[in-house]
């Protein structure tokens, strides 16, 4: 099934958010509330997925980032994490041709090394097959997680710092960030969570110090266009001061 028709285009005059984050849960309780399987849940959150990237681009939103797979999502039990997986090669796949043909740029964050030889190169695959386009800039966090990535970071500048590649005094929030699985793209101006959870599960720590956060009571597998400009319209009545007064 194609993503979207490749005539979409951003056709909203509202003022939306540059860039847009989603917390994609609620997949389990949704198959639960239907008597059915957990995988199937998980299978309805692939049509939401296409739903929302089609969503994004009519809505001119530059930058789409979706939580896909947490690095607490591998102790799930092995069936769910095998299916999960399979749900992921086939969505690559199946789905690569028409994201690349729409002029979809996809980035994929998070720790690769315990995923499966063949989805790596998939994921690679995508993102080189990818790197050109410039119609919507979709990031996908596998096996991610934010304190790990902030880790991985402090890591790597305390590394540089001992090769005397910079001093301590020269760490700045600018080089933490150049450090970040996310260098190059804009913090999210908006996140999203569905299932009406009020959390964020380790997502974007660093990336959400200003973010403004909306969590909606719809599960995952029912979210579409008409939830995320809801969500924008909500966006666009706050007033952001990022700490400043005006």
């Amino acid at each position: 099934m194609a993503v979207f028709s490749s005539q979409t285009q951003p056709s909203d005059t509202r003022t939306v958010p540059r860039h847009v984050a989603i917390i994609m849960d609620g997949n389990g309780r949704w198959a639960r509330g239907r008597g059915r399987p957990r995988t199937m849940g998980h299978r309805a959150g692939v049509d939401a997925v296409r739903r929302t990237i089609e969503a994004s681009v009519a809505l001119g939103i530059e930058y789409l980032t979706l939580y896909g797979f947490s690095t607490e999502n591998w102790k799930r039990p092995e069936s769910e994490v095998s299916d999960l997986m399979g749900l992921l090669r086939l969505f690559l796949k199946r789905e690569l041709a028409t994201l690349h043909k729409n002029g979809i740029k996809i980035r994929i964050i998070g720790d690769r090394s315990r995923f499966a030889d063949d989805i790596r190169a998939l994921l690679d695959k995508a993102e080189e097959q990818t790197s050109g386009n410039t119609r919507l800039n979709l990031t996908i966090a596998l096996s991610y997680g934010a304190r790990a990535e902030i880790a991985h970071a402090m890591r790597e500048i305390a590394r540089k710092v001992a090769a005397g590649e910079i001093s301590a005094d020269a760490i700045t929030e600018d080089i933490i960030e150049q450090n970040l699985s996310t260098v190059g793209i804009p913090d999210p101006d908006l996140l999203i969570r569905t299932s009406g959870e009020q959390r964020i599960s380790n997502f974007l720590l660093w990336q959400s110090a200003y973010t403004e956060f909306i969590f909606e009571d719809v599960l995952w597998p029912d979210f579409d266009r008409a939830h995320l400009e809801k969500a924008i319209d909500n966006f666009a009545g706050r007033e952001r001061r990022f700490g400043a007064v005006i």
